[in-house]
């Protein structure tokens, strides 16, 4: 019994209790530092007519009045949730099915896993560069393709026109504005971000695929379950924890796009006709680009702050419902 008595100082009286919050310290002051405070200044200069360094006077809520009655940070927030619709199902789908293909034994595993995840480290200011290029109308690669199979040139990131009225433009459908969808420069936007990202989710992915026991796809096996019968029953009932965790982090990176918006859509940014603003590129444009006005662009900032929180906990208390832990 002697062993098992505390042998150090540290962990003897008083410091047996502290030792714990001792090591969290670290970790605490940065998010302290790096998180918590950013927040509360942002919300304190929300309230303010301030630009860079400098405080003018208390406006109350007059900054989320002036937003909320801003016709282009409706724009925005329409465009934004176009591209969280588009990327987020469009991401999880194809990580999922390059998972499920990795995880089969095939030679060079290892490189094709290596393969994936390149995009991942490269810098999205390269990423975003090349993708330009490759959706130039005149000498990008995507058109030479369409060309080549007999189809008529695109103007991709030039182009406003939302994607159904492009789809059903050709059958006679006259679409109205409202129902057009995201223009079809943003779903190039959408299509870059989702192949940068794939490489992340797959990883996850895998690693969710290898937590699962191969005993059950013998019991499976032995009932009579082909694949789709062992997917549908095995592999995406005890998968639900990883996909759950891969939707929610896509969803919250979704509504953060800015690099390629900034990089492909312009000049000018946002374009064309506005089609590609999202939010974070509107709040960038209001805090740095407008005569920065800090005070309205930490009112933006904390406005998707906000519905980023909601849909968060609301994924956390319904959609987590339906995840199988055990």
């Amino acid at each position: 019994m002697a062993d098992l008595e505390p042998t150090s100082p540290l962990q003897r009286g008083k410091w047996g209790h502290v030792m714990p919050y001792l090591f969290l310290l670290p970790a605490a002051i940065i998010i302290v530092t790096f998180r918590l405070l950013p927040i509360l200044s942002a919300l304190a200069v929300s309230f303010f007519d301030a630009s860079f360094g400098k405080i003018r006077g208390f406006v109350g809520l007059d900054q989320y009045a002036k937003l909320f009655a801003d016709p282009e940070f409706w724009n925005s927030a329409v465009n934004t949730v176009w591209f969280v619709v588009g990327a987020v199902p469009l991401s999880v789908a194809t990580s999922l099915f390059f998972a499920l293909l990795l995880r089969k034994g095939i030679r060079g595993l290892g490189l094709y896993r290596t393969i994936y995840f390149l995009p991942v480290v490269t810098s999205f200011v390269a990423v975003s560069m090349v993708w330009k290029l490759i959706f130039h109308v005149r000498f990008g690669l995507a058109n030479a393709l369409i060309e080549k199979m007999g189809g008529n040139p695109l103007e991709w990131l030039e182009e406003p026109t939302g994607i159904f009225e492009l789809m059903l433009r050709p059958l006679g459908w006259d679409l109205p504005t409202w129902a057009e969808g995201p223009s079809l420069a943003l779903i190039c936007v959408v299509i870059v971000s989702v192949w940068r990202g794939i490489g992340y989710n797959v990883v996850i992915f895998l690693a969710g695929l290898q937590n699962i026991p191969e005993h059950y796809y013998e019991a499976a096996r032995i009932d009579g379950a082909g694949r789709a019968g062992m997917f549908r029953h095995v592999t995406w009932p005890l998968l639900t924890p990883t996909t759950f965790y891969v939707v929610v982090m896509t969803t919250i990176l979704s509504f953060q796009v800015f690099a390629p918006i900034y990089l492909m859509t312009g000049p000018p940014v946002g374009g064309p006709l506005g089609t590609t603003n999202v939010i974070v590129y509107y709040l960038f444009e209001k805090g740095f680009d407008a005569g920065g006005n800090m005070g309205y662009a930490s009112a933006v900032a904390l406005v998707l702050f906000a519905v980023i929180l909601v849909l968060t906990l609301f994924q956390r208390k319904v959609v987590e419902k339906r995840v199988h832990y055990a």
